[in-house]
């Protein structure tokens, strides 16, 4: 008896990207978001020299980082991401979906994503647990006064 032999479908890849230096739940609901989005989650962790491009050094080597976001159930694969725009990685993945952030203004990636009929997807940024939120608790809990209003100055100014 002959069965039919069903069709191929193709799993959506999905591009979404983090820092990844101090892991929160805003993190974990972008990348389950992410991976609703289509079947085959890339993720593009950004190297200290993308993120010093925008934000202050991680406090968690790029080495460290890569693993943490590799051992995420959701993540299909992960992958350096070199410069803090998306649009190197995206260029030569050419994802079917790009994740971003809302806190992230209109950026050129969008732009090319859509002109392939690629689709973006905007995800609300988690303002509740950020990283620098979390990084502001440690220091408030942690160092004494007068060394605290130094660090909260150099911390308030990043998030990942």
């Amino acid at each position: 008896m002959d069965h039919p032999v069903e069709p191929t479908t193709k799993r959506k890849v999905v591009y979404a990207y983090v820092v990844g230096d101090i892991i929160h739940i805003g993190h974990i609901r972008h990348l389950q978001n992410a991976k609703k989005q289509g079947g085959y989650l890339i993720v593009g962790v950004l190297t200290d020299e993308a993120t010093t491009e925008k934000k202050p050094l991680p406090i968690i080597s790029f080495s460290e980082r890569m693993e943490l976001i590799r051992s995420l159930r959701m993540v299909d694969e992960a992958i350096p991401q070199t410069t803090y725009s998306p649009l190197d990685n995206v260029r030569r993945i050419k994802p079917d979906v790009l994740m971003e952030s809302d806190s992230h203004p209109e950026q050129p990636a969008n732009q090319f994503v859509e002109s392939y009929g690629g689709q973006v997807v905007i995800t609300s940024y988690y303002s509740t647990q950020s990283s620098t939120s979390i990084k502001n608790k440690i220091i408030k809990t942690w160092r004494p006064p007068v060394v605290t209003s130094s660090i909260t100055q150099v911390v308030s100014s990043t998030d990942n």
